[in-house]
Formats: structure tokens, C-alpha cells, sequence
């Protein structure tokens, strides 16, 4: 696990926010649902109250995971990022040098990730690989599915 996660105020701000909420609402909701499941007698046959009690672990266990995104947020200040560069918070746009079509990728933080929508962790091997790059650089990037060859066609930070 990286030791710093980046993000910026924004998103560090909502994850905040979702804590708060899955803490001062949702949790509650779980335990008044366990509370009246309690009241209908036997446990060991009380679907309700062994399911309610799953839910429960598991949203604890995402706001630990999410406590921990922000005890290791390095906040960025995306405005004093080189332009010129691919770097966090930019939109970058590669040519497949294998297939020739165009794809585009935001580099996000934590939290900010749609892989289905471009946005890509800066963590991930796809950010870590275009990192740094300039415009017309041609980069291999090894990924589990194989090796993608891209050239650096353009770097937008307008997204932002």
C-alpha cells in the first residue's frame, strides 16, 4: 500500500464528508436494525439480526479504509504542477501505437477514480507510466493484460 495517497481539497473534503455521514448516520441506521432484531428472541436462528451484523462490519471496515485514504492524504495543489508535463489532476491524451485509435485519461486521486469515465489513480500502472512524460513522448507501459505502447498526443489542464 503507497504510503501517501494524493487527492485534492475537493475530493480530500467529500471523503470527509462520507465518513461523517456513513458515521453519524448510516451507523446508527445499522444498530437500531440490530437493536429491534435482538428483540425477536433466539440469535442463533435470527437471520435479521446475523445479517444486520455483517452490514455492520462491513461499513465499518469502509470507513477504516476511508479514515485511512485521509490520514495519508498529501494534498496537492494542482496550479503549481509543470504544464508541460503529465502530472496529477491533468487530462492526457495518447495514440495506441499498437491499434492507432486515441484514448484519454485524468489522473485522480483516491476517491476520484472512474476507470469506466477515463479517470485513472495516479497510483495505478497506466498513471505511474505517463507520468512525467511531455508531448510527443512514446512510453510502454507494462499492465496485467500485457504491454500498451502510447505516444503523448496532448496534456490538458482545463479539467480542473
Amino acid at each position: 500500500m503507497s504510503d501517501y495517497v494524493p487527492m485534492t481539497k475537493e475530493a480530500y473534503q467529500k471523503k470527509k464528508e462520507e465518513v461523517e455521514h456513513l458515521e453519524n448516520v448510516e451507523m446508527p441506521k445499522i444498530a437500531e436494525k440490530i437493536a429491534a432484531a435482538r428483540e425477536e428472541g433466539d440469535l442463533k436462528e435470527n437471520a435479521e439480526y446475523h445479517a444486520q451484523r455483517e452490514a455492520q462490519g462491513m461499513l465499518q471496515a469502509k470507513i477504516n479504509q476511508m479514515k485511512s485514504q485521509l490520514s495519508r492524504a498529501n494534498i496537492i495543489d494542482t496550479s503549481k504542477l509543470p504544464k508541460d508535463e503529465v502530472a496529477f489532476g491533468c487530462t492526457v491524451v495518447v495514440k495506441d501505437l499498437d491499434y492507432g485509435d486515441e484514448e484519454e485519461f485524468t489522473l485522480v486521486g483516491a476517491g476520484d477514480e472512474d476507470y469506466d469515465a477515463g479517470k485513472y489513480l495516479i497510483t495505478s500502472p497506466i498513471g505511474q507510466g505517463l507520468l512525467g512524460k511531455k508531448i510527443g513522448d512514446k512510453v510502454e507501459i507494462d499492465v496485467p493484460a500485457g504491454l500498451l505502447k502510447f505516444e503523448i498526443l496532448s496534456i490538458n489542464y482545463d479539467n480542473l
